[in-house]
């Protein structure tokens, strides 16, 4: 790293903190508990979906007299949502809402959230104390490529640089020479992209001919999709900068949930003035009496948002698997670990579990991959049949590629345990991610 890069590394000065990020444990547990016990009250009284919810599940409001009471209330999960499509979830008259974000809806309906002028403000807060603690600064350039629209990074980021002081650059995802025109022209210090589309980047790169170490990029801020340690490090080395990780989604209000910190890049700091998690056993989530896993073990992230106007979320399915830790960087604020796949983008074949993100590990610390792969699941007789199907570098001899080839599919049985194969096709003949990428094609028969 270079002399600037390792003073971007250092953590903040603690008076540019916010006040809430320097309480003391204590402190910030009683200001959940009060958030908390409001957000409840906010979301029986005003949103159908919870009175009928709470009643049900015979808990009312009242019955929070510590933030542990929260194991009382049901969860919400994104059929919830979409079971209220499009607005029936607010819980404000749509004439305070100032903005309306939406999921893909690829699977079914989308699932759709608001926003007051209250909660696009705290959003904005929380995001510059996300890129503050990834290193940026006010006054350095954020050349933002996550995607703008009903996806909530475009936005989501773009106020946050601003309410940072930064100075923001809206290129969006796509046209990827121009992206690295603009990089190199503009000459900014933070990228904000999925880890996926980063990697497109440095093939745009060598293709152009540019060292991308020369650039003037300090920091990459990457979300909305898992990513390993292996990758991190593999973007690291290529580009001579920091890449660090931030978390969110759409349902709890968008990236700037938690934010790894430059100074340790050690797990994610949930910003727990505005969200209380939970980490649960996921096959046993939802149902009467289901309590809390205790911190340091693995299951499945439960986000009760505390000061969502619009649309309160109350122990709301992320889906996403990860563990709790406890604080480092910031000590009153509890990491989450790096997310290790999703309960529903787990793979069983044969009666082994695995997740892409596993696959992604070994590809990557194999010599002579590309970081470009993809997995398609097929249906070979009366059983399921994985293959992983991934790039060789542009200097890979045929002989290396055979090679690699088996030495994937050695490392997939010994460290998963299940048997895959796997073809090595030339490089850039995989689809390229303009924003989350697509790892699994499931061909199966149904």
């Amino acid at each position: 790293m270079t002399t600037m890069q390792r003073r971007l590394g250092d953590a903040p000065a603690p008076e540019t903190l916010d006040p809430e990020e320097r309480m003391s444990v204590d402190e910030l547990r009683a200001l959940q508990l009060t958030r908390l016990q409001w957000t409840l009250r906010h979301a029986y009284a005003n949103v159908p979906h919870y009175t009928r919810a709470f009643d049900a599940h015979g808990v009312h409001p009242d019955d929070c007299r510590e933030l542990s009471d929260i194991a009382k209330f049901p969860t919400t999960s994104k059929a919830d949502l979409r079971e209220n499509y499009p607005f029936g979830m607010l819980a404000v008259p749509q004439d305070q809402v100032r903005r309306i974000h939406a999921s893909s809806g690829t699977t079914g309906r989308p699932t759709v959230v608001g926003y007051t002028e209250g909660d696009i403000d705290r959003w904005a807060g929380l995001i510059a104390r996300s890129i503050r603690a990834a290193g940026g600064r006010p006054g350095h350039k954020v050349h933002n490529a996550y995607g703008y629209g009903l996806f909530t990074g475009g936005l989501g980021a773009h106020y946050g640089i601003e309410k940072l002081g930064a100075t923001a650059i809206p290129v969006s995802g796509g046209m990827t020479p121009r992206q690295i025109q603009l990089i190199t022209d503009f000459a900014p210090q933070v990228i904000m992209l999925t880890p996926s589309y980063m990697l497109t980047l440095l093939d745009e790169f060598a293709r152009q001919g540019i060292d991308p170490t020369s650039t003037s990029l300090q920091v990459g801020i990457f979300g909305a999709e898992p990513w390993t340690e292996q990758m991190r490090s593999e973007i690291e080395e290529r580009m001579d900068m920091h890449a660090v990780d931030i978390y969110g989604l759409s349902e709890v209000m968008g990236p700037g949930v938690s934010q790894e910190c430059v100074e340790t890049k050690d797990g994610l700091h949930i910003w727990e003035d505005h969200f209380l998690p939970e980490v649960v056993d996921p096959l046993s989530v939802g149902s009467s009496g289901q309590t809390p896993l205790a911190d340091g073990e693995e299951g499945e992230l439960l986000f009760t948002s505390l000061t969502k106007e619009a649309l309160p979320i109350i122990r709301y399915r992320t889906r996403d698997l990860t563990t709790l830790l406890p604080g480092t960087a910031r000590p009153s604020m509890r990491r989450m670990a790096k997310i290790t796949g999703r309960s529903d983008d787990m793979i069983i074949l044969r009666g082994v579990n695995l997740f892409p993100t596993q696959i992604e590990e070994i590809v990557l610390r194999t010599p002579g991959f590309a970081p470009h792969f993809q997995l398609e699941l097929t249906t070979q007789g009366r059983m399921d049949a994985l293959a992983v199907r991934v790039e060789a570098r542009s200097d890979t001899p045929a002989d290396r590629r055979v090679a690699a080839a088996e030495e994937l599919v050695r490392a997939v049985k010994e460290s998963i345990g299940v048997s895959v194969a796997c073809e090595v096709v030339d490089p850039d003949s995989l689809e390229r991610s303009v924003g989350k990428l697509q790892r699994l094609l499931d061909h199966r028969e149904k």
